[in-house]
């Protein structure tokens, strides 16, 4: 009896930090999303005087990330620049990664930054 209360004490001592790793793990969707929007952009802008306002004029079909945890969007768009945001879908997993519910990247004058709310959930 001593041992299961043990493992029992155990267990819910690693679970919450096992939950974050997997919350901070799953961050790298939101990045994989941006980094294939900032590509797109890229490639228009390339052949275009400005970048594409929405996911559509890019050819990109689904405003979801490649595992659906995040969702995608577009704005301040310019001819030289705009900002791409990661958020977390609504009710999924994502939903509880406190302070990074919203990742974003704002390009501008050829420089990628991250937001400076979203900074912090960048980091490896």
């Amino acid at each position: 009896m001593i041992v299961v209360a043990i493992i029992g004490i155990l267990a819910a001592i690693a679970y919450p930090s096992y939950t974050r790793y997997v919350r901070e793990a799953r961050r790298a969707d939101a990045v994989a999303a941006i980094t294939r929007v900032q590509l797109a952009q890229e490639r228009y802008r390339a052949n275009n005087p400005a970048y594409a306002g929405d996911l559509a004029t890019l050819g990109i079909t689904s405003n979801t990330s490649p595992d659906g945890y995040y969702t995608v969007a577009i704005s301040g768009q310019s001819a030289t620049g705009y900002t791409v945001t990661a958020t977390a879908v609504s009710g999924g997993p994502q939903a509880n990664d406190t302070g990074c519910t919203t990742i974003a990247m704002v390009v501008s004058g050829g420089s990628a930054t991250p937001s400076p709310g979203s900074a912090a959930c960048w980091k490896k």
